[in-house]
């Protein structure tokens, strides 16, 4: 992906990634002291801000509040490290547990900003008042995507230490406003399970084929230089999941199995556990993973994902190879 922007050489090392995660472990610390309150107040947004818009926008803009609303609802969960908030997919989001936050803080600001526009919005659809949502994506978007329902993505996947070459192969099965949906086959064997992923490329972990899967590492309209962490899930959903951080090392157009996407490299580092076992968190044992991924900042598609580790559950190499397109 020579064509890409790359980021300068002093991109996220390990070291970097380990002051970072110092810093992180402090933060959590200090948030140990912090208030807690069930009452985050909103911050006043006026609904005439939207008059002009149409529901359809409206609708979108709700998506768009709530899943930010989420990241910075998981961003505070995970320095906290008490698991306190419980996020799915997509945008979908239980909004009274968002406000089981601390009041300190620049979340805090962001989470009364976004519950007040959240609010402002609502009451524009109340007034119209706007039909419910189609949970079909709109004609036009699906017109502006790199792959169209019927399409079959082919993986070369080498999994594990023994690095045995498969062929992975997800065909798109819906498209709805929020999320893609695949059919998943290994070797011509059809899963049961099928893949929904949002439109920034995180899948729903508890329902998925057996893939290793990640929970709100991807985060929309990725930028060059820009950090993001989450978690990293095996294929085998018994096994504990990892923490994985990255950063964003480069990003633009690039054409990947004749069909042109908006790329975005990411970077990753991490801690998985050091192998199976009835162990349910990395206090059990973890060691080192690293690895690069590479995704569609459009649609959230998947191009290469390499990952590295002494854990073979977290060993992988998955490249597209081609796009089988759907009957015309």
């Amino acid at each position: 992906m020579a064509a890409l922007r790359a980021q300068s050489p002093t991109m996220f090392s390990a070291s970097a990634f380990q002051h970072r995660l110092a810093v992180v472990l402090a933060a959590a610390l200090l948030a140990g002291c912090a208030t807690r309150s069930a009452n985050v107040r909103p911050r006043s947004a006026d609904p005439a801000t939207y008059a002009g818009w149409g529901c359809e926008r409206v609708h979108d803009e709700i998506d768009r509040v709530q899943q930010r609303a989420a990241d910075v609802a998981y961003a505070v969960d995970s320095r906290a490290g008490n698991n306190m908030i419980a996020l799915g997919l997509g945008v979908t989001v239980f909004w009274p547990a968002l406000l089981a936050m601390r009041t300190d803080g620049i979340e805090a600001e962001q989470l009364a900003e976004l519950k007040g526009r959240y609010e402002a919005l609502r009451q524009v659809v109340q007034q119209r008042p706007c039909a419910p949502p189609p949970e079909a994506m709109a004609a036009q978007r699906q017109a502006g995507m790199p792959v169209a329902l019927g399409d079959r993505l082919v993986y070369e996947q080498r999994s594990g230490a023994s690095g045995t070459v498969h062929e992975l192969g997800m065909r798109l099965s819906a498209l709805r406003r929020d999320q893609l949906e695949f059919r998943v086959d290994l070797d011509g064997k059809l899963f049961d399970a099928s893949w929904q992923q949002d439109l920034s490329g995180n899948p729903v972990l508890e329902s998925r084929a057996p893939l290793i899967g990640w929970r709100r590492l991807l985060k929309p309209e990725l930028a060059l230089g820009q950090v993001v962490y989450g978690e990293l899930a095996a294929a085998h959903e018994t096994q504990p999941s990892g923490r994985v951080r990255g950063q964003v090392v480069a990003t633009g157009p690039q054409t990947v199995a004749g069909r042109p996407f908006d790329v975005a490299v990411i970077e990753l580092f991490g801690e998985v556990p050091s192998g199976r076992g009835d162990a349910t968190d990395l206090g059990q044992g973890s060691t080192r993973l690293d690895g690069v991924m590479a995704v569609d900042r459009h649609s959230g598609v998947l191009l290469r994902l390499e990952v590295r580790s002494a854990n073979a559950d977290f060993a992988l190499r998955r490249r597209l190879l081609r796009i089988e397109a759907a009957p015309r």
